[in-house]
């Protein structure tokens, strides 16, 4: 269960979160709508620990990880640009987890070509990032976060800049796949028909504010 409790986070002098409180079941998946520069991503970075916490306390399966590094977290973030690894080829940037916690070469490259496979890129290790579509990058990033096992995984809107096909192809194997893996997902999109397609609840930012 993810839960965050009447989080702030300052940047600057701009208080960027002021008094946010969310809940997530575990194996929930809650998407995030609300306009543009409300604190959306903000509040996804905030869960990573990739932004510092003024105030207040994430919460992860009944242990408060507010202040532990982002990668001791347990959480995966899919940011909206994917940002691969350029120098790094497709298996390389799926496995990159694997290779920080020491798994040996040829193990990590086998894990990363069984999910690579599971998404539809069978035969693509040894490709260039430079060489993917759109879609197929996404895929990648997708893989190379879910590849740690992360206890909950935060999409930024994931979907973005992909053809109409494309889109609606990639929000069918997103949901089967999470189905499958009863992964806990927060998921900040613009596109309303999108978060109810893949989440279970869909929730506006003005909400999780403190009155």
């Amino acid at each position: 269960m993810l839960e965050v409790n009447n989080l702030h986070v300052r940047r600057g002098d701009h208080e960027v979160l002021r008094g946010v409180s969310l809940q997530v079941a575990r194996g929930e998946r809650v998407a995030l709508h609300g306009p543009s520069g409300c604190g959306k991503t903000t509040l996804l970075l905030a869960i990573a620990g990739l932004v510092p916490v003024t105030r207040g306390h994430v919460v992860l399966d009944g242990h408060d990880v507010t202040g532990v590094p982002t990668h001791r977290r347990g959480v995966g973030m899919v940011f909206q640009d994917d940002q691969l690894f350029p120098h790094f080829n497709v298996a390389e940037n799926v496995a990159y987890s694997l290779r920080v916690a020491g798994i040996p070469k040829r193990e990590r490259l086998q894990r990363a070509a069984e999910w690579l496979t599971r998404v539809g890129l069978a035969g693509f290790d040894s490709r260039s990032v430079d060489e993917l579509s759109g879609g197929e990058a996404k895929r990648v990033a997708l893989v190379r976060t879910l590849m740690s096992s992360p206890s909950v995984v935060l999409l930024d809107e994931p979907l973005t800049g992909l053809d109409e096909v494309l889109h609606h192809q990639l929000l069918d194997d997103l949901r089967s796949l999470f189905d499958e893996l009863h992964t806990t997902v927060v998921v900040v999109t613009h596109d309303r028909a999108e978060g109810a397609a893949l989440a279970h609840r869909s929730v506006e930012f003005a909400q999780l504010l403190r009155e």
